[in-house]
């Protein structure tokens, strides 16, 4: 009986798992874990799309480079993150070569991001 009961509250806890929009990642927690990082400064003028983040956003200087990065509180919400700023680049801009998607965190880079910056980003992603 004791086993039983065991597997039914396995299953239980798994079910509760099941169509959670994961990962989900915070402004605060990830903003704490970039201040802790060499040569990267927080705060800048936003965008119109980040402005309007449910999950809120943050502009990120790196050492050669600049990223907005924008949250959603769900999967729903980063999607239309995503194709908002789809929607609105401008004609000159090589969207899918900035803009990257992790989770509920959308990254707009100013320009291509060397692949150390990227790992200090989604590295912080919390």
């Amino acid at each position: 009986m004791r086993r039983f009961a065991l597997g039914v509250l396995l299953a239980a806890t798994l079910l509760a798992g099941c169509g959670k929009d994961t990962p989900s990642y915070t402004l605060a927690k990830s903003s704490a874990c970039l201040r802790e990082q060499s040569g990267v400064k927080l705060g800048g003028q936003l965008d119109f799309v980040a402005t309007t983040a449910t999950g809120g956003a943050v502009r990120v200087r790196l050492h050669d480079n600049a990223v907005t990065l924008v949250f959603g509180h769900s999967q729903a919400d980063a999607d239309n993150i995503d194709a908002a700023y789809r929607r609105f680049h401008a004609s000159n801009v090589g969207i899918d070569d900035v803009l990257r998607r992790q989770g509920n965190a959308v990254m707009l880079w100013q320009q291509h991001p060397s692949d150390a910056d990227l790992a200090t980003i989604t590295g912080c992603l919390k």
